[in-house]
């Protein structure tokens, strides 16, 4: 998909390394499924965000953590997210509460969904 015409392939391919780093920090230690998500503001601050997962399984996903940091600095006009997990071969999407997340921020922005040969 060509997003030029919204955000810079410069800034798409750093947003994917960022979360595909941002995964390192995941928590998961019940589920083993790492996920990372760096957030792009409209000022073009960058926040990360890793899942992170307890025993009652009320887990925060990638995409909350990083929303969450950005809001609680001020932010809430954002530009794009990207998503990166483990999944081999595989693209991965937001799950139903995380698309909830997101839309409440706005539609206007873009979701980036990537597969661990970070490929969109």
């Amino acid at each position: 998909m060509d997003l030029s015409n919204i955000i810079q392939q410069d800034t798409i391919k750093i947003l994917i390394r960022k979360s595909h780093e941002a995964k390192a920090n995941a928590f998961c230690k019940y589920s083993h499924f790492r996920v990372g998500a760096a957030l792009l503001c409209d000022d073009g601050t960058i926040y990360t965000g890793c899942n992170v997962e307890n025993a009652a399984y009320c887990s925060i996903c990638a995409e909350m953590t990083a929303i969450a940091k950005a809001v609680s600095e001020g932010h809430t006009k954002f530009k794009a997210i990207a998503i990166a997990s483990d999944l081999e071969n595989e693209i991965i999407a937001p799950c139903g509460p995380c698309r909830q997340f997101l839309i409440e921020f706005g539609t206007d922005w873009v979701v980036i969904m990537t597969k661990p040969d970070m490929t969109y």
